[in-house]
C-alpha cells in the first residue's frame, strides 16, 4: 500500500509523548478534586482541547506541508466524530450503575489512559500488517463496512453493560463489594483488597472502548498507513474525550441521527481502504476531508433539526445524580439509556 512516508526522528517521537503526558497531567490536576463538572466548565475544556488538536496540524502543515497536514486533519476528524459514540455508551454506563457525578471524571480520566493505550498497540499492529500483507486492507474494509451497516440498522438493540464478558471474568476474579466507597476502586477488608462498584464500572469502560478503538483505528488507518499520523490524529482526539462527555451528557438525545452519520464514515473508510489495493487507488485526501466533514454536519444538523423544541434532558434525572453512595446499578436503567442503540456493535455476552 503507497502512503506518505517521511522521517520522523526519535526525539519528534518523545516530545509528541512527553507533550500528550503533560496533557494528561494538567487535566488530572485540574480536577483532582470530585467535583461536578458543568457544561460551562466542560465547554471550556473541550475548546482548549479542540484547539491544541487543530494546532498540531498547523505545526504538521509547517513541518512537512498540506498533503501531511490535511490528511493529519481527515484522521482527526473521523476520529473526533466516532468519539461522540464513545459518549453515548459512557453515558448508558454511568446510568446503568447509577454512578455519582462527582466520581465519573476520574474513572473517564483512566478510561482514557487505557484508550490511549489500546489505540497504540493497534495501530502499530494494524499499519505493519497493512504494509506487509497487502489482502489485510480488504479484511479491514469489509469489517468497517459490517460495523456500518450494523450501526446503521441495529439501533434498537439493548446493550447490558453487566453482562460485558470481561465485567463478569473480573466480578469471578476479584472480590467485589456492590457499592461506591468514594471515588475508590479498591478498599481494604479484613485485611484483604476488594474491588468496589467503581472499579467494576471503569472495567466495563475499558471493555467496551476496547471495541471502539478497533473501530476507530481501522477508519483512520483508510486514511494513512502513516503510523504517526494516525497515532497523533487518535491521541488528540480522544484527549478530550472526558471533557467532551461531560459537555454532551445533557444533550445526547438532540443527535438522535448521529449514529447514520457515523455509519456513512466507516463505511466510507470501508471501501476507501478496499479501493486502495486496486487500480482505482487512494482516494484524494481534499475528496475525504469533504466527505467527512459534510457527513458530519449533516448528521448533526439533521438531528438538531428533528429534535427542535425537545428538552434537552426531559424529564430524565442527570446521570448518577440521585444515586448517593448506595452503588446499586438503578432500577430503571434500560429506560435511561440514551441512545444506547447508538453502538451496536458494543456486544454482549447471554
Amino acid at each position: 500500500m503507497n502512503d506518505l512516508s517521511f522521517a520522523v526522528p526519535l526525539w519528534v517521537w518523545g516530545a509528541v509523548t512527553v507533550g500528550i503526558c503533560v496533557m494528561l497531567a494538567v487535566d488530572l490536576i485540574a480536577h483532582r478534586d470530585n467535583h461536578v463538572i458543568g457544561f460551562k466548565e466542560a465547554a471550556i475544556w473541550s475548546g482548549i482541547w479542540i484547539a491544541i488538536g487543530l494546532g498540531f496540524g498547523l505545526i504538521l502543515l509547517a513541518w512537512q506541508g498540506g498533503e501531511v497536514s490535511s490528511t493529519y486533519y481527515a484522521g482527526y476528524l473521523i476520529e473526533k466524530a466516532l468519539s461522540i459514540d464513545n459518549v453515548f455508551v459512557f453515558a448508558l454506563v454511568f446510568s446503568f450503575f447509577a454512578v455519582p457525578d462527582a466520581y465519573q471524571h476520574k474513572v473517564l480520566f483512566w478510561g482514557v489512559l487505557g484508550a490511549l493505550a489500546a489505540r497504540l498497540v493497534f495501530i502499530f499492529v494494524g499499519a505493519e500488517l497493512l504494509q506487509v500483507f497487502f489482502w489485510t486492507a480488504y479484511l479491514f474494509g469489509a469489517f468497517l463496512i459490517w460495523t456500518g451497516w450494523k450501526m446503521a440498522v441495529s439501533k434498537d438493540e439493548e446493550v447490558h453493560p453487566d453482562r460485558n464478558p470481561v465485567v463478569r471474568l473480573v466480578k469471578k476474579l476479584i472480590p467485589t463489594d456492590p457499592k461506591f466507597h468514594g471515588d475508590k476502586f479498591f478498599i481494604r477488608r479484613n485485611g484483604k483488597r476488594i474491588a468496589t462498584l467503581l472499579f467494576v464500572v471503569l472495567v466495563a469502560i475499558e471493555a467496551t472502548d476496547l471495541i471502539f478503538a478497533i473501530d476507530s483505528v481501522a477508519a483512520v488507518l483508510a486514511i494513512t498507513t502513516n503510523t504517526f499520523l494516525v497515532w497523533t490524529a487518535n491521541a488528540f482526539a480522544v484527549l478530550g474525550l472526558r471533557s467532551l462527555y461531560f459537555c454532551l451528557a445533557g444533550l445526547l438525545r438532540r443527535f438522535a441521527y448521529l449514529h447514520y452519520g457515523l455509519a456513512v464514515l466507516l463505511a466510507f473508510a470501508g471501501v476507501k481502504l478496499i479501493l486502495s489495493e486496486t487500480p482505482v487507488g487512494k482516494l484524494p485526501i481534499p475528496l475525504t476531508l469533504g466527505v467527512i466533514t459534510l457527513t458530519i454536519t449533516v448528521s448533526i444538523a439533521w438531528s438538531l433539526f428533528a429534535t427542535r423544541g425537545q428538552p434537552e434532558n426531559g424529564d430524565e434525572q442527570p446521570i448518577g445524580s440521585d444515586a448517593g453512595d448506595t452503588g446499586q446499578p438503578a432500577a430503571d436503567s434500560t429506560a435511561q439509556q440514551p441512545a444506547a442503540s447508538r453502538s451496536p456493535h458494543i456486544k454482549e455476552s447471554s
